[in-house]
């Protein structure tokens, strides 16, 4: 086995046929410079057309999509990722379905230690770090104002923000948190280890209790979760090293819309989420608020040894 590949079990080939059926389907002809005939029964392509535009056989391509073929080749997905046009992300993930670049199961080793100081000395700055399937591992005081209420170091963040939606009686945090799990379940595909029990587990019983995850994972949706936004209720703000339960002191504000950037550390093995509010903002005078209440010396919550291994550490 080179460098590049990996061995392919039966289940990491039914998902990359999956993978790409969900791509013909959702590709119209007109869009892939194909014309357009009355009586076409299908919106999307045919195998036979896919075939043809990445320049491989019908029966081969059918293959593909069948799990037959745990082997194709660099040329070969690249002309698939082409025939898509699928965006880096989209194409970086159907590289990792067919085993030339896999999910990065093992990290270097990792000081948990260092990470949980760092994290501890940006008093100023809400952290959260969860690893490849959304479960917490690190958390400073500021961070837990970021994280579903009763979220504790070890939960999963995804059934978290699903059991969140389905407490949720207001029409406009109802959205947005429908958003907020839909983003997550497509970075769980993106990141998750494809070959494993624990990703498989969950996503049975997410599927199981939301329909926007249930949709989100069955369209195939792959993305990372870079920068973005999400809206904070700093009314009911719960931050644990503020005094007064967290509450922002003297703001009239309610609902405030704060800047997040996420970054891989640990060679992929976990992810560092940090939330911002530009100058001026009604974010940077929120987060300037609690800041100056928080008690002095609040060190950063960490998870179990179990769910540091997930670390290499």
């Amino acid at each position: 086995m080179d460098d590049e590949t990996v061995q392919l079990g039966a289940d990491e080939t039914v998902q990359l046929g999956a993978y790409l059926r969900a791509h013909r389907d959702r590709l119209r002809p007109d869009q892939a410079g194909l014309p357009v005939t009355r009586g076409r029964r299908v919106l999307g392509l045919r195998r036979q057309e896919v075939a043809e535009l990445a320049g491989i056989s019908a029966d081969y391509y059918l293959r593909l999509e069948q799990g037959k073929d745990r082997r194709p080749s660099v040329q070969v997905l690249s002309a698939l990722a082409r025939t898509f046009h699928l965006d880096p992300d989209g194409r970086d993930h159907l590289f990792r379905l067919a085993g030339q670049h896999g999910p990065r199961s093992s990290a270097p080793s990792a000081d948990l230690e260092g990470l949980v100081a760092m994290v501890s000395a940006w008093s100023g700055v809400p952290a959260v770090v969860v690893d490849r399937h959304q479960d917490l591992v690190v958390v400073n005081a500021l961070g837990r104002w970021f994280v579903p209420s009763g979220s504790d170091v070890g939960d999963n963040l995804l059934e978290a923000l699903v059991d969140q939606v389905a407490h949720t009686t207001d029409p406009r945090l109802l959205r947005e948190r429908e958003i907020a799990v839909a983003d997550a379940t497509a970075a769980l595909r993106f990141h998750g280890d494809p070959a494993s029990p624990r990703l498989a587990a969950l996503v049975r019983g997410l599927s199981a209790r939301s329909a926007v995850v249930r949709r989100v994972w069955d369209s195939q949706e792959a993305r990372p979760r870079r920068a973005g936004t999400v809206t904070v209720d700093v009314g009911t703000a719960r931050t644990d090293g503020a005094a007064d339960g967290g509450a922002v002191t003297g703001s009239t504000a309610t609902a405030v819309t704060f800047r997040s950037q996420t970054l891989e550390v640990h060679g992929g093995a976990a992810f560092l989420t940090t939330f911002y509010g530009t100058p001026g903002s009604p974010a940077a005078a929120a987060l300037a608020a609690v800041d100056a209440t928080a008690r002095p010396g609040r060190r950063a919550e960490v998870s179990d040894p179990r769910v540091g291994a997930t670390l290499g550490v």
